[in-house]
């Protein structure tokens, strides 16, 4: 898994009250594909795949919030994502459980980026 040391060290320093259930989407996130990249932009650890993907929305703290930025372009059959706003879509879970249950959506979401990206290059 390819992950970035400043994303390491934002988040301990954070010391968020989710921080496992953040470090299991990040987890599963980065080891859906090795070219998944990572960093911090906006003050949140963001995903990068030929573009930005998604970031986590920190001030949540009774749910882990990842923003997909341009997740209205992306194709979701699983039903992971909210929202009806013009360019962005939410995932959120509510807890280590929920995270586990929709995992497999959460790669299949993550896929279909790589896959939109791919496609766009």
């Amino acid at each position: 898994m390819n992950t970035n040391k400043e994303v390491d060290a934002y988040l301990e320093k954070k010391k968020h009250p989710l921080t496992p259930e953040i470090q299991r989407v990040r987890e599963i996130v980065m080891a859906t594909d090795p070219r998944m990249e990572e960093t911090i932009k906006w003050s949140s650890p963001t995903f990068m795949y030929k573009g930005n993907m998604a970031s986590f929305f920190m001030n949540a703290k009774k749910l882990v919030s990842l923003m997909f930025h341009k997740g209205a372009l992306m194709t979701d059959t699983t039903g992971l994502l909210e929202g009806d706003g013009r360019e962005a879509r939410t995932a959120r879970f509510h807890s280590m459980e929920d995270i586990e249950a929709k995992k497999e959506d959460l790669q299949t979401v993550v896929k279909a980026w790589i896959a939109l990206q791919d496609q766009n290059a």
